[in-house]
């Protein structure tokens, strides 16, 4: 078991951002838990395609059809009408490894112009394993990624096989942020000349931003944007405020969502509201919630297993604006929160008895919800309130 940070290094974090938490939003001081039993709500749920092998992420194209990737290393473009192609050409060799493999996808925020897609996956070395961010660009005919060229690697590499996190996210500024795993190598999370646990901002071409919160400290990443995560394995912009929200795994017990502020500690694995899988205590843990670390907006003392997320801000269905929808694995099941401001206000449940490990969700451009099952053969679904009739 990787040792333990030492007493030191934790004062160090404390000190250097307690006045930052200090500065922190009200809402954060006192996190809001998950109702025992959400209730749930019925939805609409029409099968676009089948047949897919553990669909992992989705990327919907201006000129119509959805990108999806395969974690076993396939990426794939659905056509309606046209059906589901064969896999594409150009995509990198990844290590499907446990729950490593292709991961996510994102367009270019300048797709339409330069036609790039970023595909996030775990790359091995032979030994271990880490998340590593590439793009290339969709051919003309959409058969093949051309000149992929790869961004970031994760280092050091670390998995076998477990928390690669993984979520790509364009802040419209020219900025990519990439949310990543502790490698279930818990006390990472911590360490700054690691990028393990963390999420990172790069500028869209895989550089390093020189504002970044650590950018010229000595042992520190320059690539680290927040730190003190377990595996993140949901990450979006909220359309309304523009902050960066960000949903991880806790253990057992412990999933949350965190809104992402520059240099931030988020906890894990010192704060956490999770107990081991044996269900004993975390090792490190002091604490659910420790001065200078941040809280989490919103947790679960039960995990669903979180996976995806996206805010609804689409006018085909009005009940749902304002809306953050989550995945979850263990659940198997669609998560609804309705948000007041930085608030959640309520949380249903949507799929009843139609259960499935829900991997990815993502606003359609048509307005609809549309989120993947992670299974083979999987599946994308299409959702609507049960009210509208579709």
């Amino acid at each position: 078991m990787p040792s333990r940070p030492s007493a030191i290094r934790r004062a160090s974090y404390l000190i250097a951002f307690a006045g930052a938490a200090l500065c922190a939003a009200a809402a954060w001081a006192t996190p809001q838990k998950s109702p025992e039993y959400p209730p749930a709500a019925r939805a609409q749920v029409t099968v676009v395609v089948g047949g897919l092998d553990h669909p992992w992420s989705m990327a919907f194209l201006p000129e119509g059809g959805v990108l999806i990737t395969e974690r076993p290393g396939t990426l794939r473009l659905l056509r309606t009408p046209g059906g589901l192609s064969k896999p594409l050409a150009g995509v990198p060799k990844v290590a499907a490894q446990g729950q490593g493999g292709l991961l996510d996808v994102a367009l270019s925020p300048g797709f339409a112009q330069d036609r790039y897609v970023y595909l996030s996956y775990a790359e091995s070395d032979g030994s271990r394993s880490g998340t590593a961010v590439g793009r290339g660009r969709l051919s003309a005919d959409a058969s093949a990624l051309e000149d992929f060229q790869v961004l970031f690697r994760q280092a050091p590499k670390l998995s076998q096989g477990l928390h690669f996190g993984s979520r790509l996210v364009f802040d419209g500024k020219g900025y990519l942020f990439i949310s990543l795993g502790e490698n279930n190598q818990r006390p990472t999370a911590q360490d700054l000349d690691k990028l393990q646990g963390k999420v990172v901002r790069l500028k869209v071409d895989g550089s390093v931003p020189t504002d970044n919160p650590f950018a010229g400290r000595a042992g520190a990443r320059p690539e680290i944007w927040s730190y003190g995560h377990r595996n993140p394995q949901g990450m979006a912009l909220n359309p309304w405020t523009g902050a960066l929200w960000e949903n991880e795994h806790g253990p057992r017990g412990g999933d949350e969502i965190n809104l992402v502020q520059p240099g931030r500690n988020y906890g894990w694995p010192l704060a956490t509201y999770g107990i081991n899988y044996s269900g004993q205590p975390i090792p490190e843990a002091k604490g659910e919630t420790l001065p200078g670390m941040e809280s989490p907006l919103y947790w679960w003392a039960k995990s669903p297993a979180i996976s995806g997320m996206a805010f609804y801000d689409a006018d085909r269905f009005p009940a749902w604006r304002h809306s953050l929808f989550i995945g979850a694995l263990a659940d198997q099941d669609l998560i609804r929160l309705t948000l007041d401001g930085d608030k959640v206000v309520a949380e249903e449940r949507l799929l009843g008895e139609r259960k499935a490990r829900i991997r990815d969700v993502r606003q359609g451009l048509d307005g609809y919800v549309y989120v993947l099952t992670d299974a083979s053969p999987g599946e994308l679904l299409r959702l609507a309130p049960a009210q509208t009739g579709g």
